[in-house]
């Protein structure tokens, strides 16, 4: 681990011949070759047994090679983490809009995870679930990998209770529905998720906290964990939730543009910690907008 990034490996197939750089030139064309060499000469790519791997090494089949990612470039999200209960097993951080958990796309060292492995030298440290970069609020954290197993199977087996808070238009019709059951699947366009038919495999219920003129604060308690389930939900019942970016429409933001927070919040988890048999409860020290009467 350096500067809390983890690196990332890749192995040299059975079958080749000439040098380990033409193979990685091949294999990650998104790294040009110049700057391939240049994390060479700067030690940042390594074999399986330590040794640093030069422009000039020859390709070993089946040998593990270690390379880590850096950014050109990196947004740095307005907010910072707040870490809420950490012990020898468990880490518990309370993230910011705008923050992804683990590195992706234009995120790397500003990551909540890379963060946090940074801050306290846990290079085992590992997302036990994620929620949303544009999601604030609570996401769990196995410490050491001798354990993670065991908590794994919580959310596995369902045995956590996730409870959400979020803010979306009033329910036009009297009382709004009690639950969201349908079918999720990915969308034909990227990185969205649509209802189709078939049966259910999502189920989220619903009640109403609040209610302003033309807002109204919910708490949503899914059941299961499908991809933007709860933003896919509350658009399908006509409530989008509020500064919702791709839901129903896309309408993603300009780079750097941190003033329409999505209005979604993880408030809280709930387990028996089934390492101790202690209840455990966490609940998010952040906050979402005033109802207001409208507008972002």
């Amino acid at each position: 681990m350096r500067d809390g990034v983890s690196p990332s490996c890749v192995v040299l197939p059975s079958k080749g011949h000439g040098l380990a750089l033409d193979f990685l030139c091949d294999r990650i064309p998104k790294v040009s070759r110049a700057d391939w060499e240049r994390r060479m000469a700067a030690g940042e790519v390594v074999d399986e047994h330590g040794q640093t791997v030069l422009p000039v090494s020859l390709f070993v089949p089946g040998l593990r090679l270690f390379y880590y990612r850096s950014l050109a470039s990196e947004p740095r999200p307005p907010d910072a983490e707040v870490v809420v209960y950490r012990d020898a097993h468990l880490l518990v951080a309370d993230k910011p809009h705008f923050m992804p958990v683990t590195p992706s796309g234009r995120y790397l060292h500003h990551s909540l995870l890379v963060r946090l492995k940074r801050a306290y030298g846990l290079s085992e440290l590992s997302p036990l679930h994620r929620i949303d970069r544009d999601t604030a609020g609570l996401v769990l954290f196995s410490v050491q990998q001798a354990t993670r197993g065991t908590y794994q199977a919580l959310f596995r087996e369902r045995c956590i209770d996730k409870e959400y808070e979020a803010i979306a238009p009033i329910w036009p019709h009297g009382t709004p529905p009690r639950e969201r059951a349908s079918r999720l699947e990915e969308s034909p366009q990227f990185f969205r998720m649509h209802e189709v038919s078939g049966p259910a495999n999502s189920l989220t219920h619903i009640d109403v906290l609040e209610t302003g003129t033309d807002w109204a604060r919910y708490r949503l308690r899914p059941v299961t964990g499908r991809r933007h389930q709860l933003r896919v939900h509350m658009a399908a019942l006509g409530l989008p939730l509020r500064n919702d970016a791709f839901y129903p429409e896309v309408n993603d933001p300009p780079e750097g543009d941190w003033s329409r927070p999505l209005q979604l919040l993880a408030r809280s988890l709930a387990f028996t910690d089934p390492l101790t048999g202690d209840a455990r409860f966490f609940a998010s020290q952040r906050s979402l907008l005033p109802l207001g009467d409208g507008g972002a």
